[in-house]
């Protein structure tokens, strides 16, 4: 969750939502994803909304402690039931993600968790996922997650050599996210997948086959591999501005990504969105497909973004506004915006070409169309999914989706 928020329109005080966006709710999916600010210590490569706690300290007080954070966001998911009205709506995934949701005991978690049960029902099949690093659970931790109720887990890797790590400012050692998928799997969870990034200045090829190599001997059903971005304003940026680390180039995160895909495709991953593969369709992230899809999903937390029936709103950042505001009986909403039908075309073209399924032909324009023949001639889109209206990328269209999608939609 990037740190920057965007303009937008006042939010209503009680979060009252226009009619439109409500109108056939009870046939559409829904999803929460639940924000937990916290970290034990900023990672340099990091843009997140997450506060450590010597940044926190005498900026909220009491309200943006971590030990009352469970009851503070169940108040938000109380007041999403309200704005959601009483049309029977179960929720299909859960999805607890950070900063470092483990920093909070396993037991506020599932707290947070059952506050949905409690007010919206879950799905028979619903999806329960949280993010956590290696350093910050044990056997014992996960544990008590599953017998609350999750059932996927997502450890954050990154990398398995131990100079990448620094550069990156990761605390855990190497080895341990690998253990970590074996307590996961020791304590029943159905799905584990491992994060890696790639193309971090001073990593090699080689460092990057190896990192690849650990993850799959620690056999999660899951691995997601993002190139490395450098944001502004963080400390790996400040560091590649020094001179003191070499910034990595595009043709270094093109063969990354082909060693990624080489690897793990070796292995039986199949690769279902650009940067995520998985062994098979049970074991793909179905609260990201809630995203990429464009359903319903509301963001509870400090700066969480929510999207419902074409509007989209965003919380106020600070762990001690938010908890104010909720305090007070408002909205924590900072801002938001109705999606035209325009707008809401274009984002299924930019979201849904980083599929597998790809997206419709039918959703293209008359230049989005040109463009899509020509990118077919150039083999960035596969023949036989164009054949029968959809475009879908090739391996080369994958390493310039942003490009081929750009073409798409202007």
């Amino acid at each position: 969750m990037p740190s920057a928020l965007p303009d937008g329109e006042p939010v209503p005080a009680d979060g009252a939502l226009p009619a439109s966006a409500l109108a056939g709710a009870a046939d559409r999916p829904l999803g929460f994803y639940l924000h937990v600010p916290y970290c034990a210590t900023r990672c340099g490569y990091c843009d997140f909304n997450t506060y450590t706690a010597t940044e926190l300290r005498g900026t909220g007080g009491v309200l943006a402690s971590r030990d009352n954070y469970a009851e503070t966001l169940t108040d938000e998911i109380r007041l999403a039931r309200k704005v959601l009205g009483d049309d029977p709506r179960e929720v299909r995934t859960v999805f607890v993600g950070g900063g470092t949701p483990t920093l909070l005991a396993a037991g506020d978690l599932v707290r947070m968790l059952h506050a949905i049960r409690d007010e919206f029902g879950l799905a028979p099949d619903a999806e329960i996922t949280t993010e956590a690093n290696p350093e910050s659970v044990d056997p014992a931790y996960l544990a008590t997650l599953r017998e609350g109720g999750f059932n996927r887990i997502s450890f954050g890797m990154q990398s398995a050599k131990q100079h990448v790590l620094k550069i990156l400012d990761r605390t855990h050692t190497p080895g341990r996210p690998e253990a970590c998928v074996a307590e996961a799997r020791a304590a029943g969870f159905d799905h584990v997948n491992l994060d890696l990034i790639y193309g971090t200045p001073g990593e090699t090829d080689d460092d990057w086959r190896a990192s690849l190599d650990a993850a799959l001997g620690a056999g999660p059903d899951h691995v997601s591999a993002y190139a490395l971005i450098v944001e502004e304003g963080t400390q790996l940026a400040r560091r590649i501005r020094r001179g003191e680390v070499p910034m990595t180039d595009d043709d270094v995160h093109a063969d990354r990504y082909l060693i990624a895909e080489e690897t793990l495709a070796a292995a039986g991953f199949d690769w279902y969105e650009v940067s995520n593969w998985a062994t098979s369709d049970a074991g793909r992230c179905l609260h990201n497909e809630l995203y990429w899809r464009g359903a319903d999903w509301w963001g509870a937390g400090p700066g969480a973004h929510s999207h419902v029936g074409g509007v989209r709103w965003w919380n106020v950042k600070h762990p001690g506004a938010y908890a104010g505001a909720l305090a007070a009986g408002k909205s924590p909403g900072a801002g938001r915006e109705v999606l035209s039908a325009e707008d809401r075309r274009v984002e299924r073209v930019l979201l849904e070409l980083r599929l597998r399924e790809g997206v419709p032909l039918s959703l293209l324009r008359e230049a989005g169309l040109a463009a899509a023949r020509r990118a077919l001639g150039e083999g960035l889109l596969q023949e036989g999914p164009y054949e029968d209206g959809r475009a879908v990328l090739t391996l080369r269209g994958r390493l310039l989706a942003d490009a081929v999608v750009r073409d798409l939609v202007d």
